[in-house]
């Protein structure tokens, strides 16, 4: 039986796999995105961008992967919604990767990870129980739930005071939790957070426990200074503390740091040939849209030189002008 050998597969349906998509599609690479159908990327939970270029006024998170999407199938993209399993090399079956996907196995020249990340959990008493039922790592998603109430928000970075903000559009008052006594998060938004009358600080404490019966009732706070601790009643807490890259699916394929995030060098190319890494799931400085979309063309233009590379047709480079 006669297996389809794509080009270029793209794990992940973000901004930067939808990226790399559309390079690699307008570049006529044959194309395949494998997009998750139960991890959507984290840009989608975002009530609103503000800073990627061109939306002055701001744009829903949704909306936009929406319309990375949408101009992706117009350049000719493939896309098919799976769980990738495990990246392994075709042995002896060519200089292609493997990628495990539900049931099916898909081969191609090149792959291009990007799976990627999840909101960090706080890992503390209540926490796993009460998820859904008043702990959430959504705002846009569940905020309408809590018109009218007390909510929790824990973090510090920008993630943390955005959706704070966001909260405080339906909540009668939002208490933002902060391990440290300063805000991580840009200018601006701190700017906004020290005016908005609706938010609260409870600085240099964590969570220690989330208590309910059926919902979330209160959590118990620990100040990181003393060690006392005191409970704060709440409707529901919303936990912003960090992301964890998605990446155990290549493992034992590529190289990764002490945190899992993939190491790649400047042209996004991973310790393995011909695998290539983009976006939030990659050992970087900065994790925006913006940088995202960069890592995701990057990651195309390079997949795309390895396959002609392979296949004999790259073009030749130019020679070098006497001096």
């Amino acid at each position: 039986m006669h297996v389809r050998v794509w080009d270029i597969i793209i794990v992940g349906g973000g901004p930067a796999g939808l990226t790399a998509g559309i390079y690699a599609a307008r570049a006529k690479m044959n194309t395949l995105l494998i997009e998750s159908t139960f991890s959507p990327s984290l840009i989608t939970t975002t009530d609103s961008v503000e800073n990627y270029p061109g939306f002055p006024e701001g744009i829903g998170g949704f909306e936009l992967v929406e319309r990375f999407k949408q101009q992706a199938l117009g350049c000719g993209l493939k896309i098919v919604q799976g769980d990738v399993a495990t990246i392994r090399k075709a042995d002896g079956q060519g200089h292609h990767a493997w990628v495990v996907a539900a049931q099916e196995d898909y081969p191609a020249h090149a792959l291009i990870i990007a799976t990627g990340a999840n909101y960090a959990k706080l890992n503390v008493p209540g926490e796993k129980e009460f998820t859904g039922r008043g702990v959430s790592y959504c705002a846009t998603c569940d905020a309408p739930f809590y018109k009218d109430k007390g909510v929790v928000v824990v973090g510090g970075g920008d993630t943390a005071v955005q959706e704070a903000l966001f909260l405080t559009k339906f909540a009668t008052h939002v208490t933002l939790v902060h391990r440290r006594n300063v805000l991580r998060a840009t200018g601006i938004l701190k700017e906004r957070a020290f005016a908005n009358e609706r938010l609260r600080f409870a600085w240099n404490a964590v969570v220690d426990e989330i208590l309910g019966d059926k919902t979330v009732k209160a959590v118990r706070l620990k100040d990181v200074m003393s060690g006392a601790t005191r409970e704060i009643r709440t409707d529901g807490i919303f936990i912003f503390t960090g992301i964890i890259p998605n990446t155990d699916l290549a493992a034992d394929v590529v190289e990764r740091d002490a945190e899992g995030y993939i190491i790649v060098d400047e042209n996004m190319q991973t310790s393995a040939p011909g695998i290539f890494s983009c976006g939030d799931c990659n050992r970087k400085l900065l994790r925006q849209v913006v940088t995202a979309c960069g890592d995701g063309a990057t990651a195309a233009f390079a997949a795309e030189r390895y396959v002609e590379e392979l296949k004999g047709i790259a073009y030749p480079p130019r020679e070098k002008k006497k001096v």
